[in-house]
């Protein structure tokens, strides 16, 4: 990959991060993530597919609702936004070329600020997606997917696709057929909806029902005019319960799958699973993912954490290994990601406000999903995790287990064969057993 430096080098003194084994000191290398390294018949970089978020590492200064950001970006300073948006561009490919992140994924207004009119904003657009097109194909880094930002403007205080008013939903069209465009002229794998305010604070005031469909209508009209311009890849949604929201209509992949098939989407849509937001959700990051896998729908994942003392997606870098060992062990089961990738939608924290501690974040992020592929991998090729699993549905592999299984017994059967057979024994399911298997790896 080409590093690629723009009118200004913003992150100056920082060369290109290279593998340097866990032995390194260099705080500036990888000590697990060697993207060349073979595991079976793929490269760490192929297994994992690394993509930079541009929305936290680019845009995100560190504001919360109890104060303005605390990061001054270098390349923010022009007075011009559409100038702010190219020097915006030269930092983001001269930091993902340095990462060495072969892809990056975008909101449409995190590459260049809104304009006041829809007119301004598809004009500013354009030239910022002709300055893209450039900068990928002058360093090789490709585009994961695109999406639209359908939630931070006051017009979508009420939703977009759900909102009750029609003029507020035309505009958000206008938006995604412009997202969607960018994205095909960009040769992104992928295409994201998150429902940000896709949802309800009170029923008092909502028609559930009819958002739900008119939800349903959106994605459809989105699908149909991306497939009849060409666009090839897969349609994400991605799960979240609440903030902003009281209650989001994409909840977590069982809601999303539910709806999926309600309205005749299967086809066309998978899901973006992000670790955040199964937690918030009640549910932990590998259920998230297993559902997705069980159902053909696992897309890509936003790779990120959140806090056990907070309830909100706080979007911390991921620094968990076991965590992310078993979500790996469910990915690669399912042969890996197709179009989509490992996304960080992680943000550094507010008081790191040096642009050497971006660097930083995402070396531990990539290091730990390193770790996590190759713990991973190395307990599938090990066998004895699969085999144990497989022996505790062993009664359902052959005599009246695989009748009941493929539909060959009844309830009356069941009932004659628990008379004859009396009570079952007791069988352990050896969960401390198969928890320090994985530790054994990790």
């Amino acid at each position: 990959m080409k590093i690629i430096k723009g009118n200004k080098q913003y992150f100056k003194g920082i060369r290109a991060i290279k593998y340097e084994g866990k032995e390194s000191d260099n705080p500036l290398a990888f000590k697990f993530y060697n993207p060349k390294k073979k595991i079976g018949k793929k490269t760490m970089e192929e297994h994992l597919r690394f993509a930079i978020a541009y929305w936290h590492t680019f845009c995100g200064t560190g504001g919360d609702p109890f104060g303005p950001g605390t990061k001054n970006f270098p390349w923010s300073t022009a007075t011009d936004p559409v100038q702010r948006g190219l020097d915006k561009m030269d930092a983001a490919f001269e930091f993902i070329t340095k990462i060495g992140a072969p892809y990056y994924c975008f909101h449409d207004y995190d590459l260049v600020e809104e304009g006041a009119t829809l007119k301004e904003s598809e004009k500013r657009l354009r030239k910022i997606v002709d300055y893209a097109k450039e900068k990928q194909k002058a360093s090789g880094v490709k585009l994961l997917w695109g999406t639209a930002n359908l939630f931070s403007n006051p017009r979508y205080m009420n939703g977009a696709a759900t909102n009750p008013d029609f003029n507020v939903v035309c505009y958000a069209g206008a938006q995604v057929k412009n997202a969607i465009d960018a994205t095909i002229e960009l040769g992104g794998a992928g295409y994201t909806f998150w429902g940000g305010r896709e949802g309800y604070m009170s029923l008092l005031n909502t028609n559930m029902k009819r958002e739900q469909e008119h939800l349903a209508r959106f994605l459809q009209a989105s699908r149909d005019y991306a497939r009849r311009n060409g666009f090839k890849g897969s349609f994400y949604i991605e799960p979240k319960p609440m903030e902003p929201s009281k209650h989001q209509y994409d909840f977590d992949a069982a809601t999303c799958l539910s709806f999926l098939r309600q309205f005749d989407l299967m086809d066309d849509f998978k899901l973006n699973i992000e670790v955040n937001h199964a937690t918030l959700a009640s549910h932990t990051f590998d259920h998230e993912l297993q559902v997705a896998v069980d159902a053909g729908v696992l897309g890509s994942i936003d790779a990120n954490r959140g806090d056990n003392q907070n309830g909100w997606d706080t979007d911390q870098f991921p620094n968990n290994v076991y965590e992310l060992t078993e979500a790996m062990l469910v990915i690669l089961k399912a042969g890996g990601f197709k179009t989509g990738g490992v996304n960080f939608d992680a943000k550094t924290r507010r008081n790191s406000t040096d642009l050497v501690d971006i660097f930083h974040a995402h070396i531990g992020g990539m290091d730990t999903f390193a770790r996590a592929l190759l713990a991973a991998n190395a307990i599938l090729e090990d066998g004895e995790f699969l085999s144990l699993r497989k022996g505790r549905y062993a009664s359902f592999d052959s005599g009246n287990g695989r009748k009941f299984s493929t539909g060959k017994l009844g309830l009356s059967n069941l009932s004659a064969l628990a008379h004859r057979k009396g009570e079952p024994e007791q069988i352990s399911g050896r969960q401390e057993y198969f928890e320090n298997l994985l530790n054994k790896f990790i």
